[in-house]
């Protein structure tokens, strides 16, 4: 684990493995079977001559060569005819066949392209959907880390529909957020306050900010809260400070309140979840050796990604999840592509991993995992 999902030219990756969507021949041709004899030099098409060619879906192994990896693991896929002749099945069975090879041979890294989406027809769309499904399947039950690597990050990867409507969900909370920014840097009432509709329009007056107090400790959770400030001194005579009857803790007294740690809430939701720390982590698109670290190190500070790829794997409502990463020192935020997209889909109760991902590429953003 992970499954991850890179714009590089596969000749170029240093991983164990890289695989060759050849054709049946083996002896090379077009698109990405002909980048990756060239690169790897005349010895590969050697090696090929030897192996007595490779039917659909199969998958056959060489030497790297000239490449950065040890091996280039070929298998060929379907022909899109109209996908009724058994090229869902083929396509899967490509996949599932180069990974099995791997495995075989050892690796612990492998490359894929997007098998059958160039010259062979397939839909782009279903290919990727296939890829990830037979990938993903692999992976609930292996230890590997799987690129599959294209060139560009054409909307296709998620379908126009679905593209339009993060990209309107997009648009819309950029301009909420813009308005609210503009609004205070004028210092201007906010949409909602002062303009609620026509019969209301410039009717919330300009009031002067009270004063800003002076941050004082909270006895009850060892936290920095200001002092409550009366609006009317003279109404309130009676009134008395509560910081004032607050007992002073020091620093020591303040750090043993310390809240709990995003790494203890992250194991406490995985129990209550009644998962166990393996189905977690997978359904995350985390790394077995990044979530051991979480485990034993109860100040684990993640990445943002890291986050929000467990409250995605823990299907966490949108307040959970702003809770959990508030945890680890961040917060969602409308002025970031990324944060807006992965609040699309929780407030959907969408919570695939792999399909949240294809739309964060689709939008050239990081994703999710690690």
């Amino acid at each position: 684990m992970p499954l991850h999902i890179v714009r590089n030219d596969i000749t170029k990756m240093q991983v164990d493995a890289i695989v060759n969507a050849a054709n049946e021949t083996l002896l090379g041709g077009g698109g990405v079977d002909g980048a990756i004899h060239r690169a790897a030099g005349p010895e590969l098409l050697a090696e090929c001559r030897g192996l007595g060619g490779c039917r659909v879906g199969e998958a056959k192994a060489t030497k790297g060569y000239r490449l950065p990896c040890r091996y280039v693991i070929h298998t060929v896929g379907p022909v899109w005819t109209g996908g009724n002749s058994g090229e869902g099945e083929n396509l899967r069975a490509c996949y599932r066949n180069s990974l099995a090879l791997a495995e075989k041979l050892g690796c612990e890294s492998v490359a894929f392209p997007l098998i059958s989406a160039g010259a062979y027809g397939y839909p782009k769309a279903q290919a990727m959907e296939t890829a990830r499904a037979a990938i993903g399947h692999f992976l609930e039950d292996h230890e590997m880390t799987v690129y599959l690597t294209v060139f560009d990050r054409d909307s296709f990867l998620i379908g126009e529909k679905l593209y339009r409507e993060i990209a309107a969900y997009i648009d819309d909370r950029y301009a909420e957020e813009h308005l609210i920014l503009r609004s205070r840097q004028m210092n201007m009432p906010v949409l909602g306050e002062a303009f609620r509709g026509p019969d209301k329009m410039h009717s919330a007056p300009m009031a002067t900010p009270p004063p800003t107090a002076p941050a004082e400790k909270s006895a009850r959770k060892g936290i920095f809260r200001k002092k409550r400030l009366p609006k009317r001194p003279e109404a309130e005579a009676g009134y008395v400070e509560e910081a004032a009857l607050a007992p002073s803790l020091s620093l020591e007294d303040a750090l043993q309140t310390l809240d709990e740690s995003f790494s203890q809430t992250l194991l406490r939701r995985i129990d209550e979840k009644g998962m166990t720390d393996v189905q977690c982590y997978k359904k995350a698109n985390i790394d077995r050796k990044l979530f051991s670290k979480i485990r034993s190190d109860v100040h684990y500070r993640p990445s943002k990604a890291t986050v929000l790829a467990f409250a995605v794997a823990l299907e966490l409502s949108l307040d959970e999840t702003k809770d959990l990463l508030m945890k680890a020192g961040f917060a969602l935020s409308h002025s970031s592509k990324f944060d807006i997209i992965v609040e699309y889909f929780i407030n959907r109760g969408v919570y695939d991993v792999f399909e949240i991902n294809d739309a964060l590429f689709a939008f050239d953003q990081s994703l999710l995992g690690g």
